[in-house]
């Protein structure tokens, strides 16, 4: 029995002030303020590209806006409206050509407000049933485009280096169970490798150096990957059991080339290995049914990736990742915690936790924009916005092919063209972006090409025109 003297006396417990109580408490006027500035936003006919920030400029405008009192929310949301955002360029502009562009509908941008307003998370089955059960039916129409099987599954993740790294950590851990249980206790120290081409998205480098896994870099003839060149590299390598997966791309970054699926996928499974494919930009292709065919061989995955916030019109941040044999992926990332074991009944009432299926824990359910704009557009829609970015770009490849001053480097395959301007330098195209930029008239990067700084185009945004590329190529004269 423990005496009075040694139980501490209870603090004093303080009332709620009134600065903690505006925080929680409805007020009519903010939201009002807030929804006009969305409803304006979303009414632009076209969204403006604005400009760049200065780093003086921006610190000027933040100065001393943190203070202990607060400050009027429409003083705020003026300060971001006219200075702030001004200085965001808008992925979302139909004259945003540079990286990859983003071009979220305009019913997933409002139904993200829903998901912030409603502070919907998307952990397990037991907290957000109804959310889960609508980014699985989302991912779902991405695996059915894929062909895979129908227990295939898996999560929206952050993007797509968030989505690469998920898999091949499955990837590895698949594999060292396999060649423990086959070689013995000494197999868990072995050295292992993953295939990898020269054109691979810097985040499939960046994820074997965090799970401490070596790269086999294969050559690439034309920049795409083969089975070809994957079965000569494994041949000619003194340790090919040490290879245990293989990345292949569908739709590069930089020129939105399709490799090899059906070959690289056949070899995979021949040696056993894990066979994963990145399309976070060019896995959008599979909708359009003009290139469906470049993607044979993608049925073959264990796993794959593609960014709705890129060519399938979702808000940032929003990447789908779907495995083969989900069973695989929760054995690897299901995290155990006496305070979890509660989402983690095996009774069967709890159908999926998409914190089982890659490296997160908490995570908001930001598949729900997407699934909402999938279902009241429809998806034709889909497949006819992802149809408008290739019909255009191979109409600006005959504009360049026609122009005396321009050179066409390769025929584009999905949305992406790559040019030179006979005569240029780096500094020259530097200069060139920047002026249309300047003008907002596009906002356009440069690219290495071959070791060669080249012009580059990336289309997403179903509202770009012909007429706009016109008007841009005509400013290279």
């Amino acid at each position: 029995m423990v005496s009075d003297s040694t139980v501490p006396a209870s603090p004093s417990f303080a009332p709620t002030r009134p600065s903690q109580q505006r925080m929680h408490t409805p007020d009519d006027r903010l939201v009002h303020l807030v929804l006009d500035y969305v409803s304006e936003r979303l009414s632009i006919p076209e969204t403006p590209l604005d400009h760049p920030g200065q780093k003086a400029e921006v610190d000027a405008i933040l100065d001393g806006l943190v203070t202990r009192e607060g400050m009027d929310a429409e003083k705020v949301l003026d300060i971001y409206s006219e200075h702030l955002s001004k200085t965001v360029l808008s992925a979302d502009s139909p004259r945003y050509w540079a990286f990859i562009p983003s071009a979220p509908t305009k019913a997933a941008l409002l139904f993200d407000m829903v998901v912030s307003a409603a502070s919907l998370q998307g952990i397990s089955w037991l907290e957000a049933a109804g959310a889960v059960a609508a980014e699985n039916q989302a991912l779902r129409w991405i695996a059915d485009a894929a062909r895979l099987p129908a227990g295939a599954g898996g999560t929206f993740v952050s993007g797509g280096s968030a989505g690469n790294l998920s898999a091949l950590v499955v990837a590895r851990d698949t594999a060292r169970r396999r060649l423990v249980e086959r070689d013995g206790e000494h197999a868990r120290h072995r050295r292992l490798r993953i295939a990898v081409s020269d054109q691979a998205h810097s985040s499939v480098k960046n994820t074997m150096s965090i799970i401490d896994v070596d790269p086999l870099v294969v050559r690439t003839a034309d920049h795409r990957f083969t089975g070809e060149a994957l079965r000569a590299a494994l041949d000619a390598d003194g340790d090919p059991g040490s290879v245990i997966a293989v990345v292949a791309t569908s739709g590069t970054t930089n020129a939105g080339i399709i490799d090899d699926l059906r070959g690289v996928g056949t070899i995979a499974r021949e040696r056993g290995m894990w066979f994963h494919v990145d399309g976070a930009y060019g896995g959008a292709g599979l909708f359009a049914s003009s290139v469906r065919e470049l993607y044979d061989g993608i049925e073959l995955v264990d796993s794959f990736v593609v960014d709705p916030h890129k060519w399938l019109f979702a808000p940032y941040d929003c990447a789908a990742l779907l495995y083969r044999e989900p069973r695989l992926a929760k054995a690897v990332h299901t995290q155990d915690a006496s305070y979890l074991d509660a989402i983690h009944h095996d009774d069967g009432s709890y159908e999926w936790n998409p914190t089982d299926y890659a490296y997160h824990l908490t995570r908001r359910a930001r598949g729900l924009p997407l699934w909402f704009s999938l279902v009241v557009n429809g998806t034709d829609a889909y497949a006819e916005a992802i149809e408008h970015s290739i019909t255009l770009a191979t109409a600006v490849a005959r504009e360049i092919d026609a122009a005396p001053h321009l050179e066409l480097l390769r025929e584009p395959t999905l949305g992406m063209v790559l040019f030179r301007r006979v005569g240029w330098t780096a500094a020259d195209y530097d200069a060139w972006a920047a002026r249309l930029l300047k003008d907002q008239v596009a906002f356009i990067t440069s690219t290495s090409w071959e070791g060669e700084t080249v012009g580059r185009f990336s289309f997403i945004h179903p509202a770009t025109t012909l007429e706009m590329l016109r008007e841009v190529l005509a400013t290279t004269v």
